[in-house]
């Protein structure tokens, strides 16, 4: 048996003559339990936050996305549709043209965008799980408006005497002026309201692509984006190297992330930084074990001189409080680590803690939490041990 590790799992478990040192030592423990329950709380809290955000955006945003890199618009041909068709990993997907547009009804007005799309765009996004009014109806000079223009401009449903007027400049050179009706115009009937977000449900108007193109005075080739969905088994890469060979040079291709890379590295900026903070007060907490260690010491320091003069190396002694400091923080990142569990299991099966009186705090479990929450608590306990067993030197147990 090794002989400091069975030493060392003596004084963890044994009890000193001195109080004030089990106290000293009962309180390292749990700091660090509370410390490592804490981290994998925040970890796991700020993972289901982040999934959480990311689902607003995925209502809109498609596997694949692909973009004019240059100019705002690129043109789909019946040939190039045929070679998607053929393509096997995508699932569906949809052209689309988007254009910011003047919004007015009754004489209230915004300023949104609005984005022509084909009948297979519900397909290719979750638009449709996103409604809150009415049906998702494009055709027949029918529309679906977010939550925040339709409460702007105070829309309802199917209101066929009192139509969503759309206006966009036309197109071309020259002073607006100069022309007699510098813009063009679509009517469009509320057909459905969407309700994702406060910033989407006034950002998009939604309507059938040709008409769309008739507004904006395109012909029927030319759109500004395609979206992709693909199938589960789907080769990611292998996919987009297909479709780049279809559209071309001039078209780029994003995922998900890339297409919210702001908010990506937003949420992965928060995470990192509280995952810092929270390290930052585990270091400051775990300078109890550095003092818990040298207590001990001291308090074993008749029993230490006991082994030295048995033959016991300096080294070895050191070694033995090294590994007492490593137990104790392992033990406490194991309990902290399983406390902690438990009280997010609860959440995910019970929701008891609530943002709103229908919507429970989102949480996420996840072992790679798991392994940088003990991973952190072990690499300090490794730093504080080393400190504190360094402290024992042939000064102190001389005779």
């Amino acid at each position: 048996m090794n002989f400091p590790w069975y030493i060392a799992k003596r004084y963890v478990r044994a009890k000193s003559s001195q109080n004030a040192v089990n106290v000293i030592n009962f309180i390292t423990f749990l700091v660090i339990v509370i410390g490592s329950a804490a981290l994998f709380i925040v970890l796991s809290g700020f993972a289901g936050l982040k999934t959480f955000s990311l689902s607003f955006s995925e209502t809109f945003d498609p596997a694949l996305k692909a973009e004019p890199l240059t100019g705002k618009y690129f043109s789909l041909t019946s040939d190039q549709k045929e070679q998607l068709n053929r393509i096997p990993g995508i699932a569906s997907y949809s052209a689309e043209l988007e254009e910011r547009v003047y919004l007015t009804h009754q004489q209230k007005s915004h300023v949104a965008w609005i984005k022509g799309v084909d009948s297979a765009y519900a397909r290719a996004t979750r638009i449709d799980s996103a409604l809150y009014w009415g049906q998702w109806a494009i055709e027949n000079q029918q529309g679906v408006v977010g939550l925040g223009i339709a409460n702007m401009l105070g829309l309802v449903i199917d209101d066929y005497r009192n139509p969503l007027i759309v206006l966009a400049p036309k197109p071309g050179k020259g002073s607006p002026s100069l022309q007699a009706k510098p813009y063009n115009q679509l009517a469009l009937v509320t057909a459905g309201v969407y309700a994702v977000e406060e910033n989407l449900d006034k950002k998009y108007v939604f309507t059938a692509l040709p008409l769309v193109q008739a507004l904006l005075e395109r012909s029927p080739e030319e759109i500004s984006g395609i979206d992709f969905e693909l199938e589960p088994e789907a080769d990611v890469k292998e996919v987009r190297e297909k479709i780049n060979a279809v559209v071309g040079p001039e078209v780029g291709l994003k995922d998900r992330q890339q297409q919210n890379s702001t908010l990506y590295r937003m949420l992965n900026t928060e995470n990192l930084a509280t995952y810092l903070i929270f390290t930052l007060v585990l270091i400051i907490a775990l300078f109890n074990v550095v003092g818990a260690i040298i207590m001990m010491i001291l308090d074993k320091q008749q029993n230490s001189r006991t082994l030295y003069s048995l033959g016991t190396t300096v080294k070895q002694i050191r070694h033995i409080y090294f590994l007492q400091g490593v137990i104790v923080t392992g033990l406490g990142g194991l309990l902290g680590i399983f406390i902690a569990s438990l009280l997010i299991w609860s959440q995910l099966l019970f929701g008891w803690l609530k943002i709103t009186p229908s919507l429970a705090y989102p949480v996420e479990y996840r072992w790679v939490d798991v392994l940088i929450v003990l991973g952190t608590i072990l690499v300090l306990g490794v730093i504080a041990a080393r400190i504190a067993s360094s402290r024992v030197n042939k000064k102190l147990l001389a005779a």
